[in-house]
């Protein structure tokens, strides 16, 4: 049999040595980073899915967040964003609060429902967690306490000021043009009519029933336990199920692990 001839113009191309090289070296890189990221994620299994939410300072509206005070809005943000995660399985909102204004209870219990219904919440308290504090977080799955938390504290106030007669003595005098007899309702400059503070009692009675109800639809606990407003040691909460469990911020993750588990 004759020897194949090639054909005249017909080039074999030379192999590039630097193309295979830096293929090898890419393919090398990918392998190596898959490694290490498998290992990282096999290694930090016990410290993933949980994310800790804190909600620490006085309760109000809006965006407000700085040492003292912290708003509806940045908390009830960043419960959502975790709920809607993939890679977050369980929420722990750390709550260090002494209350704040029912509406901006109302805003975050709406948020943390929502985050809720996608996935465990379980809150961690500090030092404090009573009125409007606590308010929001009966609406998680599992709440922890230290044993001398300070929690419960249900309860509206309405605080009014009169400095009437130190105006008087100081010979300020103040004039008030309005439109309806409650207009000025709360002004420092005269105290409270008897019906003016028959109406404000009425409103206090309405937003602590709305309250209550809330706390006792949600946690077993006898409404005459509570009803009174006074604060509650973390050590006795846990007696009148006020509170689920005493533990710390540790305890309080590891207890939300848990919860998703279960789900799965």
């Amino acid at each position: 049999m004759d020897d194949a001839v090639v054909p005249p113009g017909t080039v074999h191309p030379k192999p590039n040595p630097a193309k295979k090289w830096f293929l090898y070296i890419l393919f090398g890189l990918i392998f190596v980073t898959g490694l290490i990221i498998a290992a990282y994620y096999i290694s930090h299994t016990e410290k993933t899915g949980v994310t800790v939410i804190r909600m620490e300072g006085t309760m109000v509206t809006g965006r407000e967040s700085d040492a003292d005070t912290i708003g509806s809005e940045v908390v009830g943000g960043e419960l959502r964003d975790a709920a809607d995660d993939p890679m977050i399985e369980a929420i722990v909102l750390r709550v260090n609060s002494p209350g704040g204004t029912p509406a901006a209870a109302e805003e975050i219990i709406r948020d943390l429902d929502y985050a809720r219904s996608k996935k465990p919440v379980v809150v961690s308290m500090g030092d404090l967690a009573t009125s409007a504090a606590y308010y929001v977080s009966v609406h998680a799955d599992k709440i922890y306490a230290n044993p001398d938390t300070f929690t419960a504290g249900v309860g509206v106030i309405w605080t009014f000021s009169d400095i009437s007669r130190f105006n008087e003595n100081e010979g300020y005098n103040i004039s008030v043009i309005k439109s309806g007899s409650k207009k000025d309702m709360g002004s420092t400059s005269r105290p409270i009519s008897n019906e003016e503070q028959a109406y404000a009692q009425k409103i206090v009675n309405e937003s602590f029933e709305n309250f209550i109800n809330d706390v006792i639809t949600h946690r077993p606990i006898a409404r005459s336990e509570i009803d009174d407003g006074r604060v509650i040691r973390g050590a006795d909460a846990v007696n009148l199920n006020i509170v689920d469990e005493i533990g710390n911020l540790n305890d309080a993750i590891n207890g939300a692990k848990k919860i998703a588990e279960s789900r799965h």
